[in-house]
């Protein structure tokens, strides 16, 4: 990022999570950040928190931020670009595609080349200004769709923009953006919430045999159905297209479980396409994904417990590379699995054994990368 491309006067319109969480990147940067917000209450909470001050945007601002619901975001970044005719125009909605076309159909003169769509690949379970975080888009992908009729220098400060607050800018087309992220986060977010629907009238003493491989599939269910309503309506046909797949697989695995003639094969063919698929998500850092191996260790629920073990790890001189908890049920204690490079774990298993800690008779290897789900002990099965 060049210093130069960065605006020094940027103005968010939206303060919830996104917007606040930008405001608040762009201030540690340097910027002069104005913050508006039809909620007049989360604007004075986003100000508050150091997102920016809430005010009017300045004559000579150079970048405004629309953080608006999808369903406004196409009117909300056309009055900016009437409002501000001097600025740049970007939004961090979910969804570009169907947002371009209406931007384009209400734009006129040079209006639509000032706008150029992005999405930041981040966000939280929990909406709104309180819970945004400054480092909430360190090291997450930044989406940003321009095309060869799109002003340079503008394109750089969007850019720069994202780079400041700590993202990877990736430069897609919209229709490409629209259908790759309705199979890496909209559709993921149905399937979520059905998964979790059907524990509503399951018994209480039957969901406490849930494991961490439940909670892994619902964790994403706890998400703001007002917003990802709009997300979903945004974004309705690539979303559909991918459920309609799933749903043709969901048919064959159901069809399968009369167990007659083949059935076993199309399960166990259904689990090893999902094992290629998960092969296929980056690992650590963004890297191609990698082997670890996996060592489980039990760990006392008290103040304390999980600093002493990482002092531990650290003193033996092995890297954590990623980690898993599991709370047991009824009881005050759960199983923390440690992954670490395949050579380290013997030294790990040794080295936490000598030093009290209580493991597993054996490490485990997670052969589909660092973070699969995972159910640590066979009562999850």
């Amino acid at each position: 990022m060049s210093r130069a491309d960065l605006p020094h006067r940027v103005h968010i319109v939206g303060a919830g999570l996104l917007g606040t969480s930008v405001g608040l990147g762009l201030t540690r940067a340097g910027c002069a950040v104005t913050l508006q917000d039809t909620s007049p209450t989360a604007g004075r909470l986003a100000a508050d928190m150091g997102a920016g001050a809430l005010s009017d945007p300045h004559p000579d601002t150079e970048l405004v931020v629309v953080a608006a619901p999808p369903d406004v975001a196409a009117d909300v970044i056309v009055d900016q670009l009437r409002a501000l005719p001097q600025a740049t125009v970007t939004d961090v909605a979910s969804v570009k595609g169907t947002i371009l076309d209406r931007v384009r159909a209400a734009s006129a003169g040079d209006e639509l080349d000032r706008y150029i769509g992005s999405h930041p690949m981040a966000g939280r379970e929990r909406s709104g200004a309180v819970s945004a975080r400054v480092d909430l888009f360190e090291a997450r992908p930044w989406v940003v769709c321009s095309d060869d009729d799109t002003p340079p220098a503008r394109l750089a400060q969007v850019v720069a923009v994202a780079e400041a607050v700590g993202a990877t800018v990736l430069h897609l087309e919209p229709e490409f953006h629209d259908s790759s992220v309705a199979r890496v986060s909209h559709a993921p977010q149905v399937l979520a919430s059905l998964m979790a629907a059907q524990l509503i009238e399951m018994p209480v003493d039957g969901i406490a045999l849930a494991g961490q491989g439940l909670r892994d599939v619902i964790r994403i269910a706890a998400s703001d159905p007002g917003l990802w309503t709009q997300i979903l309506a945004g974004n309705a046909s690539e979303v559909r297209d991918v459920l309609t797949g799933v749903r043709a697989d969901l048919d064959a695995v159901i069809g399968a479980l009369d167990l007659g003639p083949g059935g076993y094969a199309t399960i166990a063919q259904a689990i090893a396409a999902g094992n290629e698929g998960h092969q296929r998500v980056p690992g650590k850092h963004g890297q191609q994904p990698v082997v670890y191996g996996i060592v489980t260790v039990v760990v006392g629920d008290e103040p304390g417990g999980l600093a002493r073990l990482f002092t531990d790890v650290h003193q033996l001189g092995i890297n954590v590379e990623d980690v898993r908890i599991d709370h047991a049920t009824g009881h005050r204690l759960g199983s923390l699995d440690i992954m670490v490079l395949p050579d380290r774990v013997q030294d790990l298993v040794a080295g936490l054994s000598a030093r009290g800690w209580r493991l597993p008779d054996q490490a485990e290897t997670d052969a589909t990368g660092p973070v699969a789900p995972h159910d640590s002990g066979p009562a999850d099965g």
